[in-house]
């Protein structure tokens, strides 16, 4: 399982770093002290395991998932015991408290070994006659794709809307765009993917952007970056 440790204090890197040698199973790719170079860096390299301290300069644990292109598999490793409960919010695997305990580390390693590599849950490229399995809680849908108006980033998950349910999946947008109809589907901003067929309107709005009405009354602002691409899509 490759890992990174993303931890601004240098000797708490050391440390973690020699805490982890007995574990063969663990392959340390790569560190960084920095958030805002991380993520870059983990973007990047694509580890299956972010050791990610909390309290940090510049840019939060939280904030630095947030603008992750995906989901690797979290352990928290902070002084603060604050932060538990918000850190299952971002599906942790484990919250661990500084000085880490080579118990309590180990116990953590064991977690993230039985869940194994993260799987995508939508693995095939689709075409709009496709319907998804998506599973939220206890509940289970088989969306067609064609009923799917919009793909929502909301922290580590995405939101999924169709005929009036809005289940989370934990995949990010990069990896859902990369498999859904590029005919069909659009990335609007870093928030949304939208599907062209349920557009109602289109009009200018500020600094270059975009404003689009989706059925449903839902509005969304295509950023300057994406409007020209916009525009050709639909142009004659």
């Amino acid at each position: 399982m490759k890992a990174m440790i993303i931890e601004d204090s240098r000797l708490a890197r050391v440390e973690l770093t020699r805490l982890l040698k007995p574990f063969s199973e663990i392959d340390l790719i790569g560190e960084s002290g920095e958030p805002t170079a991380a993520i870059e860096l983990i973007n990047a390299r694509r580890p299956d395991l972010l050791f990610l301290d909390i309290q940090m300069p510049g840019l939060n644990g939280f904030e630095l998932l947030e603008r992750l292109d995906y989901s690797p598999q979290i352990i928290f490793t902070t002084a603060y015991d604050q932060y538990a409960v918000r850190s299952f919010e971002y599906d942790a695997v484990d919250y661990i408290l500084k000085p880490i305990e080579p118990s309590r580390l180990a116990d953590a390693v064991a977690k993230c070994l039985s869940r194994g590599k993260k799987e995508d849950v939508i693995a095939l490229p689709l075409d709009m006659k496709s319907s998804v399995f998506i599973k939220d809680g206890e509940s289970c849908w088989m969306a067609k794709l064609v009923n799917i108006s919009v793909f929502e980033s909301c922290t580590n998950y995405t939101k999924v809307h169709f005929e009036g349910n809005s289940p989370l999946i934990h995949k990010s947008l990069n990896q859902l765009e990369e498999r859904l109809p590029k005919s069909t589907f659009f990335r609007a901003n870093r928030q949304q993917i939208i599907n062209l067929n349920f557009i109602v309107s289109v009009e200018p709005w500020f600094n270059g952007n975009l404003r689009i009405l989706l059925q449903g009354n839902v509005e969304v602002e295509v950023s300057r970056r994406h409007s020209n691409r916009f525009k050709n899509m639909l142009s004659l």
